[in-house]
């Protein structure tokens, strides 16, 4: 439970869920089959309807070479009003999947540019960004800054929207967990983002074959779960 539907569950599926267990360090023989039955009968994730494989959009993977070099920016919204904020600003590393998002008020080009540059003070410049073609991200005031960084802006049409598929994939992941936690008060969605976040950044990526928590800091991220039943690194 504390693994799928708490604040860091996020609501995954049931592989996911028992890899979220596997890295809190705790194991059990019927482990699997305990899981795929809860998630079963999760009222949260029943509500909501599967995406089938003919409905999904086909992904072109993009040639990488180190982690950080390519991020993918799109914008999520407008959503109800929430403290001031109507939109999210999601931002994805292409190797990594390390997703980091901003609740903001408005869509313009000026927040845009105020998130780039705390997104390169944390992680430095990438070789590219892609992003779509929205007016947010094809102004002066932006070019500018890729400009002044050295960083290549790459864009996706609308004709042909798989260019930036990991961001879309980020968007709909991030949606979703939102979707289950923030229950009938549909206005605490921006209280809940760093939770949402936390919840994707530590389950189980299959193209990297771990969490991108454990990705960027070499150690698997401890969870609520590991104090509350006293695991090892805890006492």
């Amino acid at each position: 439970m504390a693994c799928h539907n708490r604040p860091t569950g996020g609501h995954h599926g049931a592989n996911y869920t028992a890899k979220k267990v596997f890295d809190s360090g705790f194991y059990w023989p019927t482990i699997y089959r305990d899981v795929y039955d809860m998630v079963k009968y999760c009222d949260s994730c029943q509500r909501q309807g599967k995406i089938l494989q003919k409905d999904k959009m086909p992904q072109n993977a993009i040639q990488v070479c180190e982690i950080f070099d390519v991020w993918g920016i799109n914008f999520m919204g407008p959503f109800p009003s929430s403290r001031g904020n109507k939109y999210i600003l999601v931002a994805v590393d292409y190797l990594s999947k390390w997703v980091e998002a901003k609740a903001l008020p408005t869509n313009d080009a000026r927040v845009v540019v105020k998130f780039l540059k705390s997104l390169f003070a944390r992680f430095g410049t990438p070789r590219a960004i892609i992003s779509d073609c929205g007016t947010h991200f094809c102004n002066d005031h932006f070019a500018k800054v890729m400009l002044k960084y050295g960083v290549t802006h790459l864009l996706s049409t609308a004709y042909h929207p798989q260019t930036s598929g990991q961001v879309e994939v980020s968007n709909r992941g991030l949606k979703r967990i939102l979707e289950m936690t923030v229950g009938e008060n549909r206005a605490s969605w921006s209280d809940k983002l760093d939770d949402a976040l936390w919840a994707f950044r530590t389950a189980f990526k299959t193209p990297i074959g771990c969490t991108p928590y454990k990705l960027v800091y070499g150690k698997a991220c401890h969870l609520p779960i590991e104090l509350e039943h006293k695991a090892y690194w805890a006492l």
